[in-house]
This record gives C-alpha cells, sequence and structure tokens, in this order.
C-alpha cells in the first residue's frame, strides 16, 4: 500500500483528500433570519464537552449563507438519518430550503425538523477563527434523539456505517 506524503500548501487538492479520509456525519444547521427559516449542510460537527454541554460546527466563510450563521445567537443541529439523503439538496445550494417541508419554532424562534437522528438546540457559546471557516462553539439547551441508521460522508461519497 502506497503512502502519499505532501505538504498542504504545495498540494491542497491531496490535503483535501486527505481530509476526506476521515468519516463524518452529516447535519443541517438551522436559525431563524429575517427573510425566514433558513438551513444548510454541514459535516463540520463535533461534541466538545459533557459538561457544560457544548456542541461545535464551522461555517465555510465563502458560504452565501455565512453572515446569517455567524450572527445567529440561537441555531439547531440536525443529525440526518439515511432516510433524509434528500434533504442534502434540499438545503444545498440553490435547494428549496423550507419551502414545502413541515417545521416547528423553538420558544428562540429557530426553526426545527422532526424525524432527524439527532437534534441539539443551541444558544452561541463563542466563536473562534477557523482560517476559511468561523468555529461556533453553543450551548446546548435541548436535546433530542431516535434510533436510527446515521448519513456519514467520506471521502466525496454518502452512505452508511458499516460494523466490523
Amino acid at each position: 500500500m502506497t503512502e502519499t506524503v505532501f505538504t498542504p500548501e504545495a498540494n491542497p487538492r491531496a490535503f483535501r483528500d486527505a481530509l476526506g479520509r476521515f468519516a463524518t456525519g452529516v447535519t443541517v444547521v438551522t436559525c431563524a433570519t429575517a427573510e425566514g427559516p433558513m438551513g444548510f449542510t454541514a459535516n463540520s460537527f463535533a461534541a466538545v464537552s459533557l459538561d457544560p454541554p457544548l456542541v461545535l460546527w464551522s461555517p465555510a466563510r465563502s458560504s452565501s449563507r455565512f453572515e446569517h450563521y455567524a450572527q445567529a445567537q440561537h441555531y439547531a443541529i440536525h443529525v440526518l438519518d439515511l432516510a433524509h439523503a434528500d434533504w442534502l439538496a434540499r438545503f444545498g445550494r440553490g435547494g428549496a430550503g423550507f419551502h414545502g417541508l413541515s417545521h416547528e419554532l423553538t420558544p428562540e424562534g429557530v426553526p426545527v425538523i422532526h424525524g432527524a437522528l439527532a437534534r441539539y438546540e443551541c444558544v452561541q457559546h463563542t466563536t473562534h477563527d477557523g482560517g476559511d471557516h468561523l468555529i461556533v462553539v453553543g450551548r446546548v439547551l435541548r436535546a433530542a434523539y431516535r434510533e436510527g441508521a446515521p448519513l456519514v460522508f467520506s471521502q466525496g461519497s454518502y452512505g452508511q456505517f458499516a460494523e466490523v
């Protein structure tokens, strides 16, 4: 098995490919805006702390939705399962978003979509510079989960987890 060794500055594509070797879950992050409810597909989600309950995600600064999320004091992170693969296009660039999708608002006004594998309703705790992304740390106010199989992203493809 041949290993590719490189410097990220000299070969950004190889760096992206190396990052793709780490499988992640897939989320939709939602917030309220003056234009209405907004959703954003993201795989940059991680648990930070149990006490206090903190999670993070990282929106790209180049996103047309970036300012909405950078300024949002409240938001919800929805973990997708295999049955929600259609949410990828819905909340991707140019997708239908919340149009025709049933949702409710939290007491803070954040749109939440029922049926996600897990959901974390957050208040912004802090943000950090993350280069071409912003690292957004949220304190979890409420959470929900159910049984199911997570949607997984790895090496540019979506799929499912297989036990070994």
